[in-house]
């Protein structure tokens, strides 16, 4: 990027000589009545391409400079979020972490009843021996 920003640069300045170069020729710039500018022309172009680059530059360093505030901030919150959830107990996000089980919730199963019936409540326990008296 370097080099094209070079390469660039290198053309305008080329330009603003080649434009020196063959409109080297003195004009008045009437100011007020009174007050009357002998210049060359390739001043007055100079000085206008200067006076309409330095407010786009000065705009530009202060929105890079705004962005990278926004994302160094960003990058920050990013940082101390890992770093809360790496320090942070292991569990569940609904705050159960150090809360007793009831096993005998976890435990049961709903089977489907037989032809449409309600569902019945067995153990883990029981169908798990269901399972294995199964014919294979």
């Amino acid at each position: 990027m370097q080099v094209v920003r070079t390469i660039i640069w290198v053309l305008i300045l080329f330009g603003i000589l080649a434009f020196s170069f063959f409109n080297w020729e003195t004009v008045e710039v009437a100011l007020w009545d009174n007050m009357v500018l002998e210049t060359k022309i390739p001043a007055l172009v100079i000085i206008a391409f200067v006076l309409g680059l330095v407010p786009m530059w000065l705009y530009h360093r202060s929105v890079k400079w705004s962005l990278n505030r926004r994302i160094r901030s960003l990058e920050s919150s990013i940082k101390s979020t890992a770093l809360s959830q790496r320090h942070a107990p292991a569990g569940d996000s609904d705050g159960t972490v150090g809360k007793p089980v009831d096993t005998a919730v976890h435990n049961n199963v709903q089977k489907p009843g037989l032809n449409g019936d309600k569902p019945t409540s067995i153990s883990r326990a029981e169908s798990a021996s269901a399972a294995s008296e199964r014919p294979a």
